[in-house]
């Protein structure tokens, strides 16, 4: 896909030139992108738990006890870059009546398992049975976005010289040079969380996690200026 913009810039007739330096001209300006698609590669899942109680010391040793037990069982499959296990957001927070006074406490704590290997990282979220899977996110790992933004680049620079060639030949010039270029590519699109059911925790504990990863858009911008010759 390409998504090109020219202005070009010519000499004004009949007007003298009072000032120390003309502006350019012949010069065209124009930009031009290129786009690729991608399977999404990389997987994030939030594992998640909540406790209440009137005792905040008692809350915040449940949710430890909960993410340590987590952690024992993620820990066994981890992998970098396959499967990498980190700890999310805990909260601790009071919880107040109507007027105004503390009537309890309520806390949460989440685990995130990330990486390559959607097997791995599904199997162990069913395996974990103190915390329940929150959302699932999808987006690229640095390899495949290194790479696919390598391709979109040449497409880029490709659709960007196409572009400045027939130009070139519309305006009535035999060609064109490079005067300035610069090439820029979007970040990868974020990873999305999607919320799942808390049914999915319903099966067997060792059940894998059913996710289903959707294609995602890398595009490299190339825009600047040529000089028509």
């Amino acid at each position: 896909m390409t998504v090109a913009c020219a202005v070009l810039s010519a000499a004004a007739t009949g007007f003298a030139q009072t000032t120390t330096s003309a502006p350019p001209q012949n010069v065209l300006q124009l930009s031009a992108n290129g786009t690729v698609e991608v399977q999404q590669d990389l997987l994030s899942m939030a594992l998640v738990t909540s406790r209440d109680n009137a005792d905040a010391a008692i809350v915040q040793t449940q949710l430890k006890t909960a993410v340590d037990a987590a952690l024992t069982e993620a820990r066994k499959a981890a992998q970098p870059g396959q499967l990498d296990v980190r700890t999310g957001n805990f909260s601790l927070s009071p919880r107040y009546t109507r007027d105004g006074k503390i009537s309890g406490w309520q806390g949460s704590a989440e685990l995130i398992l990330e990486g390559r290997d959607f097997p791995r990282i599904t199997q162990t979220a069913g395996r974990i049975t103190t915390l329940s899977v929150g959302n699932v996110g999808f987006g690229l790992s640095r390899e495949q976005r290194t790479k696919v933004e390598a391709e979109a680049q040449t497409l880029a620079i490709d659709n960007f010289k196409q572009k400045a060639g027939e130009l070139a030949k519309d305006f009535g010039f035999a060609g064109y040079s490079l005067r300035e270029v610069s090439v820029n590519a979007n970040q990868a699109s974020p990873m999305r969380p999607r919320m799942m059911a808390m049914e999915a925790k319903s099966m067997a504990s060792d059940s894998a996690v059913p996710v289903e990863a959707g294609k995602t858009s890398v595009v490299v911008n190339v825009s600047g200026s040529v000089q028509l010759k």
